[in-house]
Protein backbone atom coordinates (compact mmCIF):
# COMPACT_ATOMS: atom_id res chain seq x y z
CA UNK A 1 0.00 0.00 0.00
CA UNK A 2 2.84 2.39 0.79
CA UNK A 3 4.33 1.84 -2.70
CA UNK A 4 1.01 2.80 -4.35
CA UNK A 5 0.89 6.07 -2.44
CA UNK A 6 4.41 7.03 -3.59
CA UNK A 7 3.74 6.11 -7.25
CA UNK A 8 0.53 8.12 -7.33
CA UNK A 9 2.48 11.40 -6.83
CA UNK A 10 5.03 10.84 -9.61
CA UNK A 11 2.86 12.39 -12.40
CA UNK A 12 2.34 15.53 -10.31
CA UNK A 13 6.08 15.86 -9.73
CA UNK A 14 6.74 15.44 -13.45
CA UNK A 15 4.46 18.42 -14.20
CA UNK A 16 6.22 20.87 -11.86
CA UNK A 17 8.81 22.05 -14.47
CA UNK A 18 5.98 22.72 -16.96
CA UNK A 19 4.11 24.79 -14.40
CA UNK A 20 7.19 26.95 -13.89
CA UNK A 21 7.61 27.44 -17.66
CA UNK A 22 3.98 28.43 -18.13
CA UNK A 23 4.21 31.09 -15.40
CA UNK A 24 2.98 34.48 -16.61
CA UNK A 25 6.34 36.10 -15.81
CA UNK A 26 8.11 33.84 -18.32
CA UNK A 27 5.57 34.29 -21.13
CA UNK A 28 7.13 36.28 -23.96
CA UNK A 29 4.44 36.16 -26.60
CA UNK A 30 3.02 39.03 -28.61
CA UNK A 31 0.55 39.52 -31.43
CA UNK A 32 1.31 40.88 -34.89
CA UNK A 33 -1.76 42.18 -36.75
CA UNK A 34 -2.03 43.94 -40.07
CA UNK A 35 -2.82 43.75 -43.73
CA UNK A 36 -1.05 42.94 -46.93
CA UNK A 37 -1.17 44.08 -50.52
CA UNK A 38 0.76 42.57 -53.37
CA UNK A 39 0.96 40.71 -56.63
CA UNK A 40 0.44 37.01 -57.23
CA UNK A 41 1.33 34.98 -60.32
CA UNK A 42 -0.21 31.52 -60.70
CA UNK A 43 1.21 29.27 -63.44
CA UNK A 44 -0.19 25.92 -64.45
CA UNK A 45 -1.76 24.02 -67.32
CA UNK A 46 0.31 25.88 -69.89
CA UNK A 47 -0.78 29.38 -68.86
CA UNK A 48 0.02 32.05 -66.30
CA UNK A 49 -2.37 34.37 -64.55
CA UNK A 50 -1.25 37.51 -62.67
CA UNK A 51 -3.32 39.55 -60.28
CA UNK A 52 -3.38 41.67 -57.17
CA UNK A 53 -4.11 40.35 -53.69
CA UNK A 54 -5.23 42.08 -50.54
CA UNK A 55 -6.24 40.89 -47.08
CA UNK A 56 -5.76 40.80 -43.31
CA UNK A 57 -3.22 38.75 -41.36
CA UNK A 58 -2.43 37.89 -37.80
CA UNK A 59 0.22 35.93 -35.97
CA UNK A 60 1.32 35.06 -32.48
CA UNK A 61 5.05 35.42 -31.80
CA UNK A 62 6.47 33.12 -29.12
CA UNK A 63 9.83 33.83 -27.45
CA UNK A 64 10.52 36.61 -30.02
CA UNK A 65 11.67 34.04 -32.61
CA UNK A 66 8.89 31.54 -33.39
CA UNK A 67 5.49 32.50 -34.76
CA UNK A 68 2.29 30.89 -35.95
CA UNK A 69 0.09 32.92 -38.25
CA UNK A 70 -2.83 33.05 -40.64
CA UNK A 71 -3.65 35.19 -43.68
CA UNK A 72 -6.84 35.59 -45.68
CA UNK A 73 -6.49 37.16 -49.13
CA UNK A 74 -8.78 38.00 -52.02
CA UNK A 75 -7.11 37.84 -55.43
CA UNK A 76 -7.99 39.49 -58.74
CA UNK A 77 -7.07 36.53 -60.98
CA UNK A 78 -9.74 34.81 -63.08
CA UNK A 79 -12.38 33.32 -60.79
CA UNK A 80 -11.46 35.74 -57.97
CA UNK A 81 -9.77 33.15 -55.75
CA UNK A 82 -9.94 33.56 -52.00
CA UNK A 83 -6.89 32.08 -50.26
CA UNK A 84 -6.52 31.11 -46.62
CA UNK A 85 -2.88 30.55 -45.56
CA UNK A 86 -1.63 29.14 -42.23
CA UNK A 87 2.10 29.15 -41.52
CA UNK A 88 4.96 28.69 -39.10
CA UNK A 89 7.58 31.43 -39.05
CA UNK A 90 11.08 31.84 -37.61
CA UNK A 91 12.48 35.33 -36.99
CA UNK A 92 16.27 35.61 -37.20
CA UNK A 93 18.12 37.78 -34.67
CA UNK A 94 20.13 40.65 -36.12
CA UNK A 95 22.04 42.34 -33.31
CA UNK A 96 21.76 46.12 -33.33
CA UNK A 97 19.26 46.26 -36.20
CA UNK A 98 15.56 47.10 -36.32
CA UNK A 99 15.09 44.89 -39.39
CA UNK A 100 13.51 41.52 -38.52
CA UNK A 101 14.23 38.94 -41.29
CA UNK A 102 12.26 35.69 -41.28
CA UNK A 103 11.67 32.39 -43.05
CA UNK A 104 8.29 30.70 -43.12
CA UNK A 105 6.36 27.79 -44.49
CA UNK A 106 2.87 26.43 -44.30
CA UNK A 107 -0.21 25.32 -46.13
CA UNK A 108 -3.07 27.04 -47.94
CA UNK A 109 -6.60 26.46 -49.09
CA UNK A 110 -7.43 28.11 -52.41
CA UNK A 111 -11.17 28.65 -52.86
CA UNK A 112 -12.09 29.08 -56.52
CA UNK A 113 -15.27 28.31 -58.47
CA UNK A 114 -14.03 24.82 -59.43
CA UNK A 115 -13.46 23.85 -55.79
CA UNK A 116 -11.10 24.36 -52.88
CA UNK A 117 -7.52 23.24 -53.51
CA UNK A 118 -4.73 22.45 -51.06
CA UNK A 119 -1.28 23.97 -51.50
CA UNK A 120 2.06 24.54 -49.81
CA UNK A 121 3.88 27.86 -49.51
CA UNK A 122 7.46 28.59 -48.48
CA UNK A 123 9.34 31.84 -48.42
CA UNK A 124 10.58 34.65 -46.30
CA UNK A 125 11.16 38.31 -46.04
CA UNK A 126 11.76 41.00 -43.48
CA UNK A 127 9.79 43.41 -41.33
CA UNK A 128 11.26 46.90 -41.56
CA UNK A 129 10.75 49.06 -38.47
CA UNK A 130 8.78 52.23 -39.20
CA UNK A 131 7.63 53.48 -35.81
CA UNK A 132 7.05 52.09 -32.33
CA UNK A 133 5.53 48.57 -32.79
CA UNK A 134 4.83 49.27 -36.50
CA UNK A 135 6.54 47.48 -39.40
CA UNK A 136 6.45 47.51 -43.20
CA UNK A 137 7.10 43.99 -44.56
CA UNK A 138 8.70 42.79 -47.77
CA UNK A 139 7.60 39.21 -48.37
CA UNK A 140 8.10 36.55 -51.06
CA UNK A 141 6.14 33.28 -51.10
CA UNK A 142 6.14 30.40 -53.57
CA UNK A 143 4.83 26.87 -53.77
CA UNK A 144 2.53 24.38 -55.50
CA UNK A 145 -1.26 24.36 -55.44
CA UNK A 146 -2.54 20.84 -56.01
CA UNK A 147 -5.54 21.22 -58.29
CA UNK A 148 -6.65 20.22 -61.75
CA UNK A 149 -4.16 21.09 -63.18
CA UNK A 150 -1.55 21.53 -60.47
CA UNK A 151 -0.37 25.14 -60.43
CA UNK A 152 2.58 27.03 -58.98
CA UNK A 153 2.00 30.23 -56.99
CA UNK A 154 4.51 33.07 -56.66
CA UNK A 155 3.56 36.11 -54.55
CA UNK A 156 5.34 39.35 -53.65
CA UNK A 157 3.60 41.39 -50.96
CA UNK A 158 4.00 44.32 -48.63
CA UNK A 159 1.64 46.03 -46.20
CA UNK A 160 1.64 47.20 -42.64
CA UNK A 161 1.98 45.22 -39.41
CA UNK A 162 1.42 46.28 -35.82
CA UNK A 163 2.94 44.39 -32.89
CA UNK A 164 0.81 44.20 -29.75
CA UNK A 165 3.01 43.21 -26.79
Amino acid sequence: MNTLVKCRHIPVLALLPLLGFAHRGNAQSSWLLGGELGMSIVSGGGSSNAGFQIGPLGEVIFNKNFAVGSEFTINSQAGTPVVWVNYFKYYFKVTGSKIRPYADGGFLLDFVASGPYFGLLFGGGANFWLARDMYIPADIQLGPIFGDPTAFDFAITTGVRFEIP
